[in-house]
């Protein structure tokens, strides 16, 4: 699949494309973490735990860069559906942080796996923050004020990403949900090549492909075609779960199809 289909799929941000929302600030973030040593080094090292030691699904930089991608891509799609956004203005920041505090949520939501699989959104935060704090001096648009706030919004969806913590602002929804948007069978490629048969590996072994489109009457269809009825867990257990109490159930829905021979075929088509 080429970068345009990825795009048009809703799963690749094209910083060229044309968006819904002001990308000027999003654009630049992106090109600086991107290239950040300490930010790559922590997404090496976040996978050690969840893959080398526990034969769990990737948490690593390919994780980051899909969830992070499909984020944008959703936040996109919402914007043009007319959803309007509330965490960065409940503090009185731009509209063009709002992509800002969903990409930089998306980039580091899993540091903390270098300390432990288990609660690792908690052991994220201090270890966000540390980056945030170098970070974002950086970019020449936030005063003091500004930055403070632009980073407890930032960890605001980096704790509510896989917690009891619900949402309170749909930027942190976007991060929620598009963590579980990394499903399809690639994901689980290692640690199912060294043996591990957990459920989420197992399920995520058959989601084939998601892609994200506007709803005739909903801002965004999210599309999974599964080649076996196993990835129900991925998308009952898992996504939909992300997407209850994320802010955004309303304004996102689920349609997953299997792909196999009729008569092979245990489920056909779920709509959640």
């Amino acid at each position: 699949m080429s970068d345009a289909d990825n795009a048009s799929n809703g799963r690749v941000y094209d910083p060229n494309a044309e968006h819904a929302f002001p990308d000027e600030r999003l654009n630049e973030v992106l090109e600086t973490v991107e290239s950040d040593p300490e930010i790559q080094a922590y997404l090496d090292a976040q996978n050690v735990n969840p893959v080398t030691r526990k034969r769990y699904n990737d948490h690593g930089a390919k994780h980051v860069s899909i969830v992070r991608n499909r984020a944008l891509c959703l936040y996109d799609l919402l914007k043009a559906g007319g959803v309007t956004f509330n965490g960065a203005a409940d503090h009185g920041l731009a509209e063009a942080d709002e992509p800002v505090i969903i990409a930089l949520a998306a980039t580091l939501h899993d540091i903390g796996h270098v300390v432990h699989r288990t609660d690792h959104p908690y052991y994220s935060i201090p270890l966000a923050a540390d980056v945030l704090d170098r970070l974002l001096p950086d970019f020449g648009w936030y005063d003091v004020a500004e930055r403070v706030r632009l980073k407890g919004e930032v960890l605001h969806a980096i704790l509510c990403h896989h917690t009891p913590e619900n949402p309170l602002t749909l930027e942190a929804g976007v991060v929620r949900i598009s963590d579980a948007l990394d499903m399809e069978h690639g994901r689980s490629r290692r640690p199912y090549e060294q043996g591990g048969r957990g459920i989420n590996t197992v399920s995520s072994q058959a989601i084939r492909e998601v892609t994200l489109r506007s709803g005739d009457d909903i801002p965004v269809v999210v599309e999974i075609e599964m080649t076996d009825a196993a990835g129900v867990y991925q998308v009952d257990s898992l996504l939909k779960a992300k997407i209850t109490d994320s802010g955004l159930e309303d304004d996102v829905r689920i349609v997953a199809v299997t792909t196999r021979e009729p008569n092979e075929r245990l489920v056909e088509r779920v709509e959640l």
